[in-house]
């Protein structure tokens, strides 16, 4: 991979991809009774208060009141990680409580049961400004991050920052192409007819890209990640968010 200049939006200038929506589809995810991803807050609502065994707590056993103790968490992911040295994503937290505090199997990427509860824990942060923790040890994994969003990728030796930095709000057919930022994550895509994390969407952008996708919970995959919080700074978590 090489990599090609782009000019990152300065903060004054993101937006959200809720801005580039339709009527429709704005008002969708504005009212939590026609918004589809509320159905997987809620069952994530109802996971927060199983108890996974007889010997074990629920989620709210250790945290309490999810309204109170997960607030802000969500727009803070990734942090840092003193196990591992480096970045944890907000879904390998969830399922390192599974397998270290209730002796429970993790749940499997892009199910319901983890998309539910990450939907879940980032809706208790929805309004909030994003706020990446200002730690220095995940310096080096922002700027790989960085790196990879500027990269030329795949057949086509396109770029993330091509799109996103330089081309956004034009159109890429029929579509305005939006800023890119990850702040309505896990969210309900219309052409998913599903919720979906952050890590399957740039898995389906490197597809579009003719480039080998990054796996799921992959270092680089984490790396963008992280990047793209920092880069979405400081716009509001809008988790269930809604997209075409």
């Amino acid at each position: 991979m090489t990599t090609a200049s782009a000019t990152e939006i300065p903060p004054a200038e993101r937006r959200s991809g809720y801005d580039t929506m339709g009527a429709e589809t704005q008002a969708m995810q504005r009212d939590d009774t026609t918004n589809p991803g509320m159905l997987w807050v809620q069952d994530g609502a109802d996971l927060w208060e199983k108890v996974p065994s007889q010997a074990k707590l629920a989620c709210a056993g250790c945290h309490g009141d999810a309204t109170q103790a997960m607030r802000g968490v969500a727009a803070r992911y990734p942090a840092f990680d003193e196990r591992s040295g480096g970045p944890i994503d907000l879904e390998t937290r969830i399922n390192r409580c599974r397998t270290d505090n209730q002796s429970e199997a993790p749940y499997a990427q892009e199910s319901r049961e983890l998309l539910a509860v990450m939907a879940y824990v980032a809706t208790q942060s929805r309004g909030l400004p994003i706020t990446p923790v200002p730690d220095p040890r995940l310096g080096a994994a922002r700027e790989r991050g960085r790196a990879l969003f500027t990269a030329r990728m795949g057949q086509l030796g396109l770029t993330c920052a091509a799109c996103h930095d330089d081309n956004h709000g034009h159109k890429l057919g029929a579509a305005t192409i939006p800023q890119g930022h990850p702040n309505g994550y896990p969210l309900y895509r219309l052409e998913w007819q599903g919720l979906g994390s952050v890590q399957r969407r740039l898995r389906n952008c490197m597809t579009g890209m003719r480039a080998e996708p990054f796996a799921a919970g992959s270092s680089e995959a984490l790396d963008l990640e992280l990047y793209l919080m920092s880069r979405a700074a400081p716009l509001p978590i809008e988790t269930p968010a809604v997209r075409p």
